[in-house]
């Protein structure tokens, strides 16, 4: 195959030509190094690329599979990693001078996992600074004038440049699933503990999240299932057998799916593309979308959001504040004051509500299998300045559902904006499920 055919591979076709011989681990890695030689200076989606290390591994993917040795679902596909998880092999630098040069001694967790699913590790994503809200330098591959979104900005600009087939990002408020809504890619927050954050930065331990990007909803579950499980390093994960994502993600279902469209308490954030997209899709869906009003008790859950952040980031952040302030950006010094201003009282309370709120959403899954809704406020916004409103992702990301977004709206000036679905607590496997029902009925339609 020539190399601009490879890198349009899905990782699920990927995986299956390298399998049987048709291509190779270092054919497939040195077209995606082609590519980012090509789209790279327009792009900026890495922190960090060792050619040189990357063929390295794809050359010993190659013998292993020449010996009978090959092992794991990723064997020999190339993925990118966000620059906020530890590679003992590259530099992690967090996207902040303070930490410039930073080398780690060991892997993070879902990197051992991808190393042990025998993916090729081809290089660090950029990511915002600290993860939070101060751009990074990537552009959005449809309009490099526009935000990429954040703070996985890297990772969603090299998934849909197709730099690399599959990515790795995190999301603490909307991190993931608003870059890969204004990149137009497959992105996937899975549910809170599912996948371990051992060796990625810690902002706040109730909202971080692992997420996973791609092209196809197919791909997401492939990814997300070799770094989902148990880790006694993490204390969120679960001692319990990881969902068969890949296998329940391409099940039909037995009867078509209830959807709940709910616009949220931020629904006056939507532009007017946004609104015409849901107007459009309303009608598509006819009877199996039905609008549901969340209870008055979310109508707080961006303020204890909020909350909670501002002090775990102070928390987490209290070195760079105290030996590096000026270093940081002006947003970020000013959530951290917040954070230091909060009252311990507020802090505990609002984490006392999180489980509460979440137990308010079992009447609505009880009728309804997913919850349909914005992943952004509406198109990539023009300017490098800022990262985009996350306000869409910010009830989800608190009560640590697992959402996906889908790229199946696109806005009048020819940009993506995605569909985000999410689904109950624990329930990812239906949830990609579901995701694969939608867009395959939208494209019979």
């Amino acid at each position: 195959m020539a190399m601009d055919e490879l890198t349009t591979l899905t990782a699920c076709q990927a995986q299956a030509l390298l399998r049987d011989g048709r291509i190779s681990a270092l054919e497939l890695t040195d077209a995606c190094l082609a590519r980012i030689a090509a789209e790279e200076p327009h792009v900026q989606a890495w922190a960090f690329l060792d050619p040189e290390l990357a063929r390295a591994q794809a050359r010993r993917c190659d013998e292993l599979r020449r010996l009978g040795r090959a092992h794991g679902p990723l064997h020999g596909i190339p993925v990118g990693v966000k620059d906020i998880i530890d590679t003992r092999d590259l530099p992690t630098e967090h996207g902040t001078v303070l930490h410039a040069g930073r080398r780690p001694h060991r892997d993070a967790a879902v990197v051992e996992r991808l190393r042990a699913a025998g993916a090729v590790v081809l290089g660090k994503t950029v990511t915002t600074e600290l993860a939070v809200y101060h751009p990074g330098k990537t552009r959005n591959p449809h309009d490099a004038e526009r935000s990429p979104g954040g703070s996985s900005s890297g990772s969603a600009a090299a998934v849909a440049a197709g730099m690399v087939p599959l990515a790795i990002g995190t999301q603490t408020n909307g991190s993931g699933i608003r870059p890969a809504s204004y990149c137009g890619v497959f992105g996937f927050k899975p549910s809170h503990g599912l996948i371990s954050r051992f060796g990625v930065l810690t902002q706040s331990p109730p909202l971080d999240h692992v997420g996973v990007f791609a092209r196809t909803i197919e791909d997401l579950a492939l990814l997300a299932e070799a770094l989902a499980g148990y880790d006694a390093r993490d204390r969120d994960t679960r001692l319990e057998t990881p969902p068969r994502l890949s296998e329940v993600a391409g099940q039909e279902w037995p009867l078509p799916p209830d959807l709940a469209l709910v616009r949220s308490p931020v629904w006056d954030q939507a532009e007017d593309d946004l609104r015409a997209g849901f107007g459009e899709l309303a009608e598509a869906l006819g009877p199996r979308l039905t609008e549901v009003e969340l209870p008055a008790a979310f109508n707080t859950a961006h303020d204890l959001h909020g909350l909670i952040m501002a002090v775990d980031l102070a928390r987490s952040f209290a070195a760079e504040y105290e030996r590096g302030r000026e270093q940081l950006s002006e947003r970020l010094r000013g959530i951290i004051e917040d954070g230091l201003a909060a009252r311990a009282i507020d802090y505990a309370r609002a984490l006392d509500l999180v489980p509460k709120l979440r137990a308010a959403l079992d009447p609505l899954f009880e009728r309804h299998d997913v919850i349909v809704t914005p992943a952004a406020t509406g198109q990539a916004p023009r300017g490098l300045g800022a990262t985009g409103s996350p306000a869409f992702c910010t009830i989800w990301t608190l009560l640590g559902l697992p959402a996906v977004t889908l790229p199946l709206l696109t806005g009048a000036d020819g940009m993506p904006i995605g569909v985000q679905l999410v689904g109950s607590f624990g329930e990812d496997a239906r949830l990609l499920r579901t995701a694969r029902w939608l867009v395959s009925r939208l494209a019979a339609d």
